[in-house]
């Protein structure tokens, strides 16, 4: 049987198609590091905005104490196509009431389960990214996407 022949990727489009399977997948998977161990679980992506990514979490769920002990983290999505996005980065809390509102906003979860959006359990994250990293469909190698082309 013959192996398929990899497609052929522009540099330039490589931005483009990153974005295109973030937005197509809402529940990324999140890794972070417990003490010595790896920690993954999906998490609903908000929004994603120059390939910062934004998510919501509650203050009692331990990915908060583990993003607090270590704030290096990587988000994993892939679309209903299996291309895969890699965004490694540095998780930071946020505290723009703007963007706070904006993450309120958008889930309608959020005010049934919370009530009001200064209960102390709503956490805002945003990971910044260092290195975003793209794979077309199990092709096994990725492609480094440059950050200098988010906006």
């Amino acid at each position: 049987m013959a192996r398929p022949v990899p497609e052929t990727i522009r540099p330039e489009e490589l931005p483009e198609r990153a974005r295109a399977v973030i937005r197509g997948n809402r529940f990324p998977f999140l890794a972070t590091v417990d003490g010595d161990l790896p920690r993954v679980r999906p998490v609903t992506l908000s929004w994603e905005e120059g390939f910062q990514i934004f998510f919501v979490s509650l203050r009692r769920f331990h990915k908060t104490v583990e993003l607090a002990a270590n704030p290096n983290a990587e988000l994993c999505f892939m679309d209903e196509k299996h291309d895969q996005v890699r965004v490694t980065g540095v998780a930071e809390v946020v505290t723009e009431r703007a963007l706070l509102q904006r993450a309120w906003d958008q889930d309608p979860l959020l005010p049934r389960y919370l009530g009001t959006i200064d209960n102390p359990e709503f956490i805002l994250y945003r990971v910044r990214p260092t290195r975003v990293r793209y794979m077309k469909e199990w092709a096994i190698d990725y492609h480094e996407v440059p950050l200098a082309a988010a906006p």
